[in-house]
């Protein structure tokens, strides 16, 4: 495949960036149709508007020149959200790589929806405030994936129009999926399915992600994968009077606290044997840039109301390198017994927890939690056992720091807006970047415009506006340079 080590400048880009800051107020309507579309994919009850929310980007995709179908997936009696799937032949001389752009135009349920300040699928532009957020579209979806997507689906739009060729003649595949926010769990079969196309890839472009802060872009090159359990400790076959029972029996409640107390040790590390054997230590060169990025810990841990002393974390590793590089485990949730208004004096016959586990590269999120129940089975407490459930996973992926493509992204995003862009990871998970890794064998750029505080998944969802401007203007820059691409 050939290099996009430095090409020269696409002709047309300054006329592309003209049309996009022309037609800014067309696009953010565009935007504002979309976002007024419920698709809420977790939610049976608007399955119609999910639909609706792909058909809606299929005609988008079309009016760019990349014919769009609105595919099916799921089985027969169990069908899931349809796929929105476009491709781009590329100008007959065109030699740089072919791209897959993945995104989703489902968005989360709105509750409670009590705290938005406007309904949640009535999108409002709102201004900008001294010392806090810019000028601003409020909706659900607004950052997460509408927004972000429609970026992009703008910069298809605008080379269409200055150039007449369909992504400016770069090979792209649109791949937009409508159950990222419930599990996904079409999109592996789907991408399977349409292997022998998906393969023609070079590899992915998601904007997803989110930059350092405003004026701070960043192209994220490496998000954690995940591993979510749910074990249950099972003691007496019924629930009992804790005045008779009491100081005769062990308490499931208790007995589940002090098996998973265990899971650290003093210095943070996690204590399951082979936990961290396929962890991919973390270079010297990503430690030096990662301490000179402008981000404190302290003012992060502030924001969350916490003191500079309760930072925790694993022993010899930084917090953006714990956050980043280093695997954790989590216990995301604890019941067990009589949790309702009022008293009830019960000693309960089982307790649950939910615990899951970020994970790095090359943890493989198979494995990890049969060590983890193996270890759960290592701790049982006389009498008692366990039933184990593996809820879902996904790879985390770390694309090379000396990839070309990771460049290209770079070179394009200090084109648009005028500041290199710093090169992070994080400590989230993209399930999809590590199943394309694992199946098409191709990796993931992430080239997000979000802002830490657009409330993703809360109420009152923002994306601001100029935001917006640098990620439709940085996705135009990286067309005209693939598109300048030469063998």
């Amino acid at each position: 495949m050939p290099n996009p080590a430095s090409p020269a400048p696409h002709s047309s880009l300054a006329r592309v960036i003209s049309w996009l800051d022309e037609n800014e107020p067309q696009s953010l309507s565009r935007l504002v149709d979309w976002l007024k579309i419920p698709s809420i994919s977790t939610d049976p009850q608007y399955r119609v508007d999910v639909k609706r929310a792909a058909q809606w980007a299929a005609d988008q995709l079309a009016a760019a020149g990349l014919p769009a179908q609105v595919l099916p997936t799921g089985a027969e009696g169990k069908p899931g959200h349809p796929v929105v799937l476009a491709h781009s032949p590329g100008a007959p001389d065109y030699q740089g790589p072919h791209v897959l752009f993945y995104g989703h135009y489902d968005v989360q349920p709105v509750d409670p929806v009590e705290l938005w300040d406007s309904p949640p699928f009535e999108p409002v532009v709102r201004e900008g405030e001294p010392g806090g957020p810019g000028r601003r579209i409020v909706a659900r979806g607004a950052v997460d994936d509408k927004g972000q997507v429609m970026m992009f689906l703008e910069a298809l739009r605008a080379f269409k129009a200055v150039t007449g060729q369909p992504a400016g003649g770069v090979k792209f595949t649109v791949l937009l999926e409508g159950e990222e926010e419930s599990g996904s769990a079409n999109l592996e079969p789907f991408v399977k399915q349409h292997e022998a196309a998906l393969r023609r890839c070079d590899f992915c472009l998601i904007s997803d992600t989110g930059m350092l802060g405003r004026g701070k872009p960043a192209i994220t090159y490496g998000v954690r994968g995940l591993a979510y359990t749910e074990v249950t400790l099972i003691g007496p076959d019924q629930d009992l009077h804790s005045g008779l029972w009491g100081g005769r029996v062990l308490n499931p409640n208790a007995a589940l606290c002090q098996v998973l107390s265990q899971l650290w040790d003093k210095d943070g590390k996690v204590t399951i044997p082979g936990f961290y054997d396929a962890v991919r230590p973390i270079s010297p060169r990503e430690r030096e840039a990662w301490a000179k990025l402008p981000w404190s810990a302290e003012e992060a841990l502030r924001s969350i109301g916490l003191p500079k002393e309760a930072d925790w974390g694993e022993k010899g590793f930084s917090p953006t390198e714990r956050a980043w590089a280093r695997p954790t485990a989590e216990i995301n949730g604890m019941y067990g017994g009589y949790t309702g208004p009022g008293a009830k004096t019960v000693i309960p016959s089982r307790a649950s927890a939910k615990v899951s586990f970020r994970l790095v590269a090359d943890q493989d999120p198979a494995k990890i939690p049969g060590l983890f129940f193996e270890w759960c089975k290592a701790r049982t407490p006389a009498g008692f056992r366990w039933e184990f459930v593996d809820h879902h996973g996904g790879h985390g992926v770390t694309v090379p720091i000396e990839s070309p493509y990771l460049a290209a992204a770079s070179r394009a995003v200090q084109a648009a807006c005028g500041v290199e862009p710093a090169l992070i990871k994080s400590g989230g998970s993209i399930p999809v970047a590590g199943m394309l890794k694992a199946i098409l064998g191709i990796d993931t750029v992430f080239m997000g415009f979000g802002l830490d505080d657009d409330r993703v998944h809360s109420p009152n969802e923002k994306f601001e506006i100029e935001c917006f401007r640098q990620g439709a203007r940085s996705h135009a820059a990286l067309i005209a340079e693939l598109g300048a691409v030469k063998k």
